[in-house]
């Protein structure tokens, strides 16, 4: 098995087209009187890396030591850059260009829903002393470290044969691998790359057909296309479909996608990239390197937006793919599993809704509870006292089935997410650290008695009270089974 930390040491330099991705989010509950257009009530602003950009965010995600080269502009959106740039630990080394703006696409949501997008660039091929620039920095750069990525988003800083080719060669002089994200049909700029990681898409634009469904003619395509431009190996991104790798003794490999929910595949692209390139750069073998990248596009799809991946996602998705002596159908989860699973919910906007309780002997009433508890949300996690938890709780007696057992159960249940045990006697650790949108209790509680609202309204959270089945519960079948009654 591949040792996953061995990519978090990788040292990679990117240089590429950086953008400013701005998110103006608001609620629209009208049309302007002056056009037919929705008014839309900002609600709140928010502005993540975008572009190349967003490789180095998936990079610092991954744990690399990351640099950046490209430009900006002399202005506030630079400034912004140089900010979050910061924010993720990413050495800053853009150069300004006083004759045009930071790159920005400001895009209008209203309720997750994009309504427009407004892009300030000017994408004309760079002037002979900013490109200088960038050269002298590059060479400067290049020796600290293991891998370097071309992000070309064709805006303008990699739209010259001349510069890619510079890039490339000073690259290989220094024995760096040099992997591509291209942009268009004209490859020739990127000559004797290391790697170029095109999707369908792209690869079609170069070979001007559409490409079959046949994997031995998709093979043959890419290994063309990989000698036509000298390339020691492609990597093609294949959507549902996987990838395809010809590596460098021209060997192809076809490496299947997992099933997943997807949400948006904005940014899958420089999520593999990202990982591949860091596998490259830590001395993986390419098949090796290819296989992380494909894991790592599909978290990276079940996320709205351009969301990186993070290491402890990707680390925690090779725990579970590689656990085979538990059930697929089994949801207990560390606290810290967890955590990254919520994190990963969240950003796709998803509600989480949580609930707690010993859950020994489950019966109608619980069900009952779960699934009104999921219908208020997205994702439902299960607070599971623990066996010494229950014991100090409900007697020497108790539990009477164990807390793996309970889990389990629980597990089986479509309405269940995630089942996370603890062993105190409150779940207040365990909200303080899942921070759950909605905490659910039944309505045999009043407010002031649920354990951890204070909490949960301290954020913006909810807490509900869910009405209860009659006539169930755990004491009541533990007593009739101890007195035979039917």
């Amino acid at each position: 098995m591949t040792d996953l930390k061995k990519i978090s040491h990788s040292k990679i330099l990117i240089i590429g087209d950086i953008i400013l991705d701005q998110y103006i989010w608001g609620d629209v509950s009208r049309i302007s009187p002056e056009a037919p257009v929705p008014i839309v009530k900002v609600e709140r602003n928010s502005n993540t890396l975008g572009g190349a950009g967003n490789v180095a965010s998936n990079l610092s995600g991954l744990g690399c030591d990351v640099s950046i080269i490209g430009i900006c502009g002399d202005d506030s959106s630079g400034l912004l850059l140089n900010k979050l740039l910061k924010e993720i630990s990413v050495t800053n080394l853009l150069i300004k260009d006083k004759t045009r703006p930071t790159i920005t696409k400001t895009r209008v949501m209203a309720q997750t829903q994009q309504l427009f997008r407004l892009d300030d660039e000017k994408t004309d091929i760079l002037s002979k002393d900013i490109v200088d620039e960038i050269l002298k920095v590059y060479k400067k750069q290049i020796s600290n470290f293991d891998a370097v990525i071309i992000s070309d988003y064709g805006k303008g800083l990699l739209q010259s044969a001349d510069i890619c080719q510079k890039l490339i060669n000073i690259g290989k002089e220094n024995n760096k691998p040099v992997v591509v994200d291209p942009k268009g049909k004209d490859w020739e700029r990127y000559n004797n790359a290391t790697c170029i990681t095109p999707n369908t898409a792209e690869l079609e634009l170069v070979i001007g057909s559409k490409l079959s469904e046949d994997q031995t003619i998709v093979a043959n395509s890419v290994k063309e296309v990989k000698d036509r431009y000298n390339l020691d190996m492609l990597l093609l991104t294949r959507g549902p479909k996987g990838m395809c790798l010809v590596d460098e003794q021209n060997n192809s490999f076809f490496i299947p996608t997992k099933a997943r929910e997807v949400f948006d595949v904005s940014g899958a692209g420089d999520t593999v990239i990202s990982t591949f390139t860091a596998g490259l750069g830590a001395n993986l073998q390419s098949f090796d390197a290819a296989k992380i990248a494909n894991d790592a596009a599909g978290i990276v799809v079940g996320k709205l937006g351009t969301q990186p991946v993070s290491f402890s996602e990707l680390e925690l998705n090779t725990k579970l793919d590689n656990d085979s002596e538990t059930p697929s159908y089994i949801k207990i989860s560390t606290l810290e599993n967890a955590k990254i699973l919520i994190k990963s919910w969240k950003t796709c906007g998803q509600k989480v809704v949580f609930t707690n309780g010993c859950f020994d002997l489950l019966h109608p009433g619980h069900v009952d509870l779960l699934h009104k508890s999921r219908a208020l949300g997205d994702r439902l996690i299960i607070g599971l006292n623990s066996d010494d938890s229950v014991r100090r709780l409900k007697g020497s007696e108790r539990p009477i089935l164990s807390e793996q057992d309970r889990g389990s159960i629980l597990s089986a249940l479509g309405c269940v997410d995630l089942v996370v045990v603890f062993g105190e006697d409150t779940p207040l650790n365990l909200i303080e650290n899942l921070q759950p949108d909605i905490l659910i209790k039944g309505a045999d509680y009043k407010m002031n008695e649920v354990v951890g609202r204070e909490i949960v309204e301290s954020y913006g959270g909810k807490v509900a009270l869910v009405p209860l089945l009659k006539g169930h519960s755990t004491t009541g079948i533990a007593e009739k089974v101890k007195s035979g009654k039917k």
